[in-house]
């Protein structure tokens, strides 16, 4: 594990905000921030030390060595920053999201075809087998995204097991903890949940996520250290694979009444901007949608060049 010194941990903080926010948004993940960030594979490290050897250090009232052996202080200043981001974010983002979605997917368009270009440049080698992977990554999350949402299930199994499955998606650069949700029809129930405050619920949730994010990020740290590039060209992959999600201009097809009885769309396909306006009425708000679009392009390479500079402080 990493050592840093005290004033890397505020950094880190921030970073794991970063991370809250984008998984608070379908079609956006906290994988791609902590990717771009440089802390994906030490989070993935510290997260897979959770185990049964930590564990009985910790029953055994050992809290020391248990807290050196998770790598204690790195993944509270993340989780800390995430959870943060979440509480404070999530009604803000269910604001934008119903008022200017235009805007908050054209950002976050931009901000992942960035992202991809990143984490492409991880892989050192390129040969068929890279494409082939990278070809693969693309259509498993299409195919993700044509998928139709289910309608709520609010029983506290369910809820468990979609913390399981979302939280795999949210350390996954390219596929959406929140999507995931979505589709499982689980995200405005679990958004509310959050906003409300409501900790039976996100108890359960948590639960969930915390047994799924260590047997997950075994499997992950095993994929990254066996088959690296190949890996990496997936996950590179569903980020493409994942832009089909988040086109800001869509025309709804067909929708369906939740239990609440408020309509809510059920498929979606994307248009164009103009035949956006002529279908729609609205205005597509080209220029607006674009200039943020391209913002979000330029933040992913603006914190790859701050992460750079603070890895270079830190070394001196």
């Amino acid at each position: 594990m990493m050592k840093h010194k005290k004033t890397a941990y505020l950094i880190l903080m921030l970073k794991g905000m970063a991370m809250g926010a984008a998984d608070v948004i379908p079609g956006v993940s906290g994988g791609t921030i902590a990717f771009i960030t440089g802390i994906y594979e030490e989070l993935i490290e510290s997260i897979k030390s959770v185990n049964l050897k930590t564990l009985k250090l910790l029953l055994s009232g050992r809290f020391s060595a248990f807290w050196k052996s998770v790598n204690g202080p790195f993944l509270l200043s993340v989780l800390l920053g995430i959870a943060i981001s979440i509480f404070s974010l999530a009604k803000g983002l269910k604001f934008l999201l119903e008022n200017f979605p235009i805007h908050v997917w054209s950002f976050f368009f931009g901000l992942i075809i960035a992202s991809t270009i990143f984490v492409a440049k991880k892989i050192n080698k390129w040969d068929i087998k890279i494409y082939v992977a990278g070809a693969a990554g693309i259509a498993a999350a299409y195919f993700i995204t044509i998928l139709t949402p289910a309608e709520a299930n609010t029983t506290w199994w369910f809820i468990f097991i979609s913390g399981s499955i979302a939280i795999c998606a949210m350390i996954l650069p390219g596929i959406s903890g929140s999507f995931i949700l979505v589709l499982l029809g689980m995200y405005k129930f679990i958004l509310e949940a959050v906003s409300n405050l409501d900790t039976g619920i996100l108890l359960i949730f948590i639960s969930g996520a915390a047994i799924g994010i260590v047997v997950f990020s075994n499997l992950l740290s095993w994929l990254l250290k066996r088959w690296h590039n190949i890996t990496i060209a997936v996950l590179a992959g569903f980020m493409i694979g994942s832009l089909n999600k988040v086109w800001p201009w869509k025309e709804v097809t067909s929708t369906f009444i939740d239990s609440h009885g408020e309509v809510k769309p059920l498929s979606e396909k994307n248009i164009l901007p103009r035949v956006f306006e002529q279908i729609t009425g609205e205005d597509s708000m080209l220029t607006g949608a674009l200039l943020l679009a391209i913002t979000g392009f330029i933040v992913i390479f603006v914190i790859e060049g701050l992460t750079k500079y603070q890895n270079k402080k830190s070394d001196e």
